[in-house]
C-alpha cells in the first residue's frame, strides 16, 4: 500500500508518526525530501535578512546559478549568510519543517582550475526541480506580505 498525504496539520502528523512507529517492524517508510512551495517559503522565512536576500538573488537575479562576486558586491561578506543557509536545514529537521535527509536547496559552485583551495565560484541550484518551487514561493511570499513585512493572516 502507498499513501501520500498533504496539507496535514501537525497535530495529525504527531499522530500519525507515532501509529507508525508503534509498526515500524511492519512497515517501510520513506519521507518526501523533495521541496515543496510550503517548505521553501518556511525554509526562506527561517532566514535572517542577509541570508534570505542570498537565497533571493540565486532564484530571481541569477536563475539558479549565480557568481559569488556579484554576491559579494551586494551582501558583502558571504561567511554570514552561508553559515545561516548551512544551519536552516538541520533546524527544520528538528522543528519537523521537512524529514531527514532533505538536501540544501543551493550548493556552492568550487574553482575546477584550483580544487584544493575551496573558494567558491557561484552558488547554484537545481533548475529542474528546486528553481521553480522556491520562484513560486518567493511569488506567494511577496503577495502575502503587509506593509510590515510581516505575513498577512487571513
Amino acid at each position: 500500500m502507498r499513501i501520500a498525504i498533504e496539507g496535514a496539520s501537525e497535530e495529525f502528523e504527531r499522530k500519525l508518526l507515532d501509529i507508525l512507529a508503534e509498526h515500524r517492524h511492519e512497515l517501510t517508510v520513506t519521507a518526501d525530501t523533495d521541496w515543496t512551495v510550503e517548505r521553501a517559503a518556511r525554509y526562506l522565512r527561517s532566514l535572517p535578512a542577509g541570508a534570505r536576500r542570498f537565497a533571493e538573488m540565486v532564484v530571481i537575479e541569477g536563475d539558479g546559478y549565480i557568481d559569488a562576486d556579484q554576491l559579494r558586491q551586494v551582501l558583502g561578506k558571504l561567511n554570514g549568510p552561508t553559515v545561516a543557509l548551512s544551519r536552516a536545514i538541520p533546524r527544520g529537521v528538528r522543528e519537523g519543517w521537512w524529514p531527514e535527509g532533505t538536501r540544501a536547496p543551493i550548493t556552492a559552485v568550487y574553482d575546477p582550475d584550483n580544487p584544493s583551495w575551496h573558494k567558491n565560484i557561484a552558488y547554484q541550484m537545481d533548475r529542474d526541480a528546486v528553481l521553480p518551487v522556491f520562484r513560486e514561493a518567493i511569488v506567494r511570499m511577496d503577495t502575502t506580505q503587509g506593509a510590515d513585512g510581516r505575513g498577512v493572516r487571513g
